[in-house]
């Protein structure tokens, strides 16, 4: 249940993303509301296939289109030379390390948004079970991980330099002076903005599904009208309550932190060190760390320093994401929900 909670969440916030492209693009062209039921809608269609092998070459011309969105954002920063906004806000603030002003709430927030990017996936075992070789799945998550971290650790170092820490925005596309380039550099995420909302929502209309019906149903793999219909049913539904999470928590930042927080804890950290006391313990022993010498303490030790960073994110990370919501409406920073209020970059 809370993998489908998250799911949603994720799901939300594509919606929200979703919007906040329609309304950079257009200008403003029409209400929020409209953009993100847009998106939801357009994402909803794109849900309906029922296998992950259609969504495999999506997930190809995905990566893709980031790559090249990405690459794009870190290009034209330099480019300009200056970022959006410059100088209202005073000289360019870089920092190698991070300066004493910054507050816990601010820090841990930071901290948040950084590593909802490089968590571990809570869509792995989904991932697994449709694999005709399941073994060979580690080699696939060893590659993606690794340029995973070096693109976006050298995207995000050189599009911060030129931005500073005073005209950083999140998504950082804001942060581009030039409209046009703005508005390219964003557009060439927007496969991305669909597939990711469409997968989450695959993962979770699945765990839907196959607990209504069971493994022997017909309905559950066959091509019946009511497999279909629960199908399209279960994701309706599911993309309504996403487009009403974007509407009532309408800020990008806070919101990767809150799920970062809520979700991420658990499924980025306490999860799989949880199961690594569970595997070891199956296979060599309940004395498993005893036995296995060095390597058996250094896995022990490791995995219990993992649980306790999930906890950390879980109540030292929600109540900073809280605050950092606080303050945001004091300082009159958010709009209301379900407001037509522009949220372009």
């Amino acid at each position: 249940m809370l993998i489908s909670l998250s799911d949603v969440f994720i799901m939300g916030l594509h919606c929200l993303v979703g919007a906040k492209w329609w309304n950079t693009i257009t200008s403003h062209g029409a209400c929020t509301i409209v953009f993100a039921a847009v998106t939801a809608i357009v994402s909803f269609a794109a849900s309906l296939p029922r296998t992950f092998n259609t969504l495999a070459t999506l997930a190809s011309a995905s990566a893709g289109f980031t790559f090249v969105s990405v690459i794009l954002a870190a290009a034209f920063s330099g480019v300009d030379g200056k970022p959006a906004g410059y100088p209202d806000k005073g000289p360019l603030e870089v920092y190698a390390v991070t300066p004493s002003s910054t507050t816990f709430v601010l820090g841990m927030s930071a901290f948040m948004n950084i590593s909802y990017t490089f968590i571990g996936q809570i869509t792995l075992p989904s991932f697994i079970a449709e694999m005709k070789e399941p073994k060979d799945f580690p080699k696939a998550l060893w590659a993606v991980t690794i340029c995973e971290v070096i693109i976006f650790s050298l995207v995000g170092g050189v599009v911060y330099g030129y931005t500073g820490s005073n005209y950083m925005t999140s998504p950082a596309f804001g942060s581009i002076s030039n409209e046009v380039y703005k508005k390219v550099a964003f557009t060439f995420m927007v496969p991305t903005i669909i597939f990711l909302g469409v997968l989450y929502a695959s993962v979770t209309a699945r765990f839907v599904l196959f607990r209504i019906y069971g493994s022997t149903s017909r309905h559950r793999t066959g091509h019946t009208v009511v497999g279909w219909a629960t199908w399209t049913g279960i994701l309706a539904v599911l993309w309504v309550f996403a487009f009403i999470i974007a509407e009532v928590i309408p800020f990008f930042s806070d919101l990767l932190s809150l799920m970062s927080s809520l979700f991420d804890s658990f499924f980025g950290f306490i999860f799989w060190g949880a199961a690594y006391f569970q595997l070891r313990s199956e296979r060599f022993g309940p004395n498993y760390w005893r036995t296995r010498g060095l390597r058996g303490y250094v896995g022990f030790f490791f995995n219990i320093l993992l649980c306790f960073i999930g906890l950390l994110f879980l109540t030292a990370g929600t109540y900073a994401t809280v605050q950092s919501i606080i303050d945001g409406y004091e300082a009159d920073g958010f709009g209301g929900p379900f407001t037509c209020a522009d949220n372009g970059l």
